[in-house]
């Protein structure tokens, strides 16, 4: 039987033979591409996950499951005075991890910057620092700081302590990430240590669960939402070694723990041994970093119990009875207070595990305007549709909580740990200028913390490659600094007093 034959088979058994549409009017190279593209469609899966997602099975009585907080032996905190002497013992196990080569960073880096008016990968924006270095360079750098720390403070020679780097792109965003990578050598980062693969991609359907096709040869796919590494990282890294996975990756490297957060977060703790401690010492299969909710009407998702499960809930979920709710064991704090930050923390072994129970998660559904070829169209002409016509499917990094037996919250200070850009220059909120004064916000606090003081007006970027969160400025005790600038030493330091 040929290939042809195979796949028209395997298409028509899963009702979707509409692909093979073309195939009389197609000439043998166009033939060769239609039958590559359907090769790299899992079509069963594919219609498993439609089926699922827009036909969910009803958890209770009325079809709404309940929301309700998460209990409190699930959650911890770093914020506040009595929690100084658990986040030294956190970032212990979690250094210490970090020097037997047992921990790794996924960054989810698959969006383009459109709503920042242009179309490069997120990480390669410039938020406007002295320095002007882009997002993929803070964060390879806090990395490398990370490695040294871990060396220094464990008496590990030089050059010894790995974090390796897994860089989620997209299918569009790829090329475009792996050349900003290679223009800048990697920050500093070993090449091999950087292993970029793509989150999972999925057929965008019509309503009546067709494949839409977006030309003769090609069905229309999308990414398949941030929860995409789960997919992505079962996945071959080169077409050329089917074997090698980002999971047997983890495996070869003796990675044990995984931590996982969005590019756009310019102050993220990449790998943070703190979070990565804490989760070491719960036994977790997986947790999320939040922060607490600055009011009840604040526009960000919460983790609580859905259904008596861990999950994400967004806050036109919750009635403003429960986002104004208190916490009965502690009145200060609001019941549904932990906002998600995208920033999560997996044991490989759970990771391993997702494939086994991926049937049982319904995926979300997105309407979207899907550019088509319509299977009645003579000419074979894409069409830009002017009002949604099709259906993406997401799943979210979250969705595959509720499978795990031990999951644990933990809170952080949103002024040291999160500020996100996701709009334009000039917006006012999340956006690149909000992004800036964040980070140049907290090293001030840094160099207050070590003893200095900074006159009014001086604005100090202190290079990740000289401080992870602000250890190692023991040598600002004392002084006042007047003068504004960028440093890559301690040394340089002396310059702006």
């Amino acid at each position: 039987m040929s290939s042809y034959e195979r796949l028209k088979e395997r298409y028509l058994a899963a009702n979707q033979s509409h692909v093979f549409t073309y195939w009389d009017r197609l000439n043998e190279k166009e033939r060769d591409e239609l039958l590559h593209n359907l090769n790299k469609i899992d079509i069963e899966r594919a219609n498993r996950i439609f089926a699922k997602s827009t036909h969910p099975t009803s958890e209770s009585g009325n079809g709404q499951p309940s929301i309700e907080p998460f209990p409190d032996d699930s959650f911890d905190t770093t914020i506040g005075e009595e929690s100084v002497a658990n986040v030294e013992s956190w970032r212990k196990i979690g250094l210490d991890a970090i020097g037997a080569g047992k921990v790794g960073a996924l960054l989810m880096a698959g969006g383009q910057g459109t709503r920042l008016g242009n179309s490069d990968p997120k990480g390669c924006y410039d938020i406007g620092l002295p320095s002007h270095k882009p997002l993929f360079q803070i964060q390879a750098e806090r990395i490398l700081r990370l490695q040294t720390l871990a060396e220094r403070e464990l008496g590990k020679p030089v050059g010894s302590v790995i974090v390796p780097w897994y860089v989620m792109t997209s299918r569009p965003t790829r090329p475009a990430t792996v050349a900003f990578f290679e223009k800048h050598q990697y920050f500093g980062l070993s090449r091999s240590n950087v292993i970029f693969f793509e989150q999972g991609t999925l057929p965008c359907f019509s309503p009546d669960g067709k494949v839409i096709m977006a030309s003769p040869t090609e069905i229309a796919t999308a990414p398949d939402g941030n929860g995409g590494y789960y997919a992505g990282l079962r996945a071959p890294l080169s077409p050329s070694d089917p074997d090698h996975t980002g999971l047997s990756d983890l495996k070869s490297r003796g990675v044990e723990y995984l931590h996982a957060y969005a590019v756009d977060n310019c102050l993220v703790r990449v790998a943070d041994p703190v979070f990565v401690g804490y989760n070491i010492w719960k036994h977790a299969d997986c947790a999320a970093k939040v922060i607490p909710k600055a009011t009840p009407d604040e526009g960000l998702g919460v983790i609580a119990l859905k259904g008596g499960v861990f999950t994400v809930v967004e806050y036109t979920e919750i009635t403003r009875e429960q986002a104004e709710r208190k916490d009965p064991n502690h009145p200060d704090r609001l019941a549904f207070r932990a906002g998600s930050i995208a920033n999560f923390f997996y044991t490989r072994t759970f990771l391993e595990e997702v494939e086994s129970f991926e049937s049982q998660l319904a995926f979300h559904i997105a309407q979207k305007k899907v550019p088509y070829c319509p299977v009645d169209n003579p000419t074979g002409e894409t069409i830009k549709p002017s009002k949604p016509n099709g259906i993406k499917l997401e799943l979210f990094a979250f969705d595959a909580f509720s499978f795990a037996k031990r999951v644990f919250v933990l809170e952080v200070d949103r002024k040291e740990e999160f500020s996100p850009f996701k709009n334009p220059p000039g917006t006012g909120y999340e956006d690149p200028d909000t992004s800036r004064t964040a980070i140049l916000a907290q090293q001030k606090r840094f160099l207050q913390r070590a003893g200095a003081s900074v006159a009014d007006g001086v604005v100090i970027e202190i290079s990740p490659l000289v401080s992870y969160a602000g250890e190692g400025l023991e040598a600002a005790k004392g002084k006042t600094y007047v003068r504004s600038g960028f440093v890559e030493s301690v040394e340089e330091l002396d310059g702006l007093a």
